[in-house]
């Protein structure tokens, strides 16, 4: 069932010119399952929708929102929450989260801020201590994009399960890894998708 709650703001920082990582603290606990979306309550009119980027065990809500200059609708929720030190959120919407009771090994595949949708499915495995291999992809225009690639190579470095592969679609000359579209790299790198359960985000 879906919940409203108040939501402290925390935290607004710029992960990069057009992302920017927001977290939330709920002031009663915060009910939902890993790859959830949650509804920032502008009016009764105006609710904007995010992927949320944390895991449910995690003490603060995250929200990864790419926002460039003339892009309202997420730059309307950001310029809400700097101006409220408390908002009305409405969380646990959504159907595509993770299936616990599924244990088919794993495609997580995002692309650009897509990334927040994967990364809650991602931690709260981490979290849990999860067997199921499973392959991490994320797709960026540009090297510069790839703002928690350092958070998330920690994770396969510590989880012997967990591949990560960014994918970079204009890459420098020093870019060493994977190239192009990132749904073009997962069909590269497997024959066939039947025995994976997928999880996809983004443009």
């Amino acid at each position: 069932m879906p919940q409203t709650i108040l939501a402290e703001v925390v935290s607004i920082e710029a992960a990069t010119d057009i992302v920017n990582i927001v977290k939330l603290k709920p002031l009663i606990p915060a009910e939902f399952k890993a790859g959830q979306y949650l509804q920032i309550v502008l009016s009764e009119e105006d609710k904007r929708v995010f992927s949320i980027a944390s895991a449910p065990n995690a003490e603060l809500i995250e929200l990864h929102i790419g926002a460039g200059p003339d892009d309202s609708y997420p730059r309307g929720a950001l310029d809400h929450m700097s101006v409220n030190r408390e908002i009305i959120l409405e969380i646990g919407l959504g159907d595509a989260f993770l299936q616990h009771e599924s244990e088919r090994p794993i495609i997580l595949m995002a692309g650009g801020t897509g990334f927040s949708y994967t990364k809650s499915i991602a931690d709260h495995l981490a979290h849990i201590k999860s067997t199921i291999p499973v392959l991490f992809y994320w797709g960026v225009g540009d090297e510069s994009a790839l703002y928690a690639k350092s958070e998330i190579e920690a994770v396969a470095a510590s989880h012997a399960n967990f591949t990560f592969i960014p994918v970079v679609e204009n890459p420098t000359s020093s870019w060493k890894g994977k190239t192009g579209y990132v749904h073009k790299a997962v069909m590269d790198d497997i024959t066939s998708l039947e025995a994976y359960d997928i999880y996809l985000a983004g443009p």
